[in-house]
């Protein structure tokens, strides 16, 4: 996927938590990737978060911690 488009979907999902009340909102931003988006996806945004992250909404950067990086599989 197009950089552009995971910053994009990242930043919809942040914007959504950040309506939300309370202060999980990182946590919840990591929940809804790890359950909806697949291994492929959650290793680009953990990279691409790595090298900077450019144009993330604080809450999408900050899940980061959260995302669970797939396994490498032998």
């Amino acid at each position: 996927m197009s950089p552009e488009k995971m910053v994009m979907m990242a930043n919809q999902i942040a914007t959504f938590f950040a309506t939300q009340p309370g202060e999980t909102g990182a946590e919840d931003v990591a929940a809804h990737i790890n359950d909806f988006w697949e291994p492929r996806m959650r290793t680009q945004y953990l990279d691409y978060v790595a090298q900077g992250g450019e144009g993330l909404h604080p809450l999408a950067a900050a899940a980061a911690a959260h995302i669970h990086a797939p396994s490498e599989k032998a």
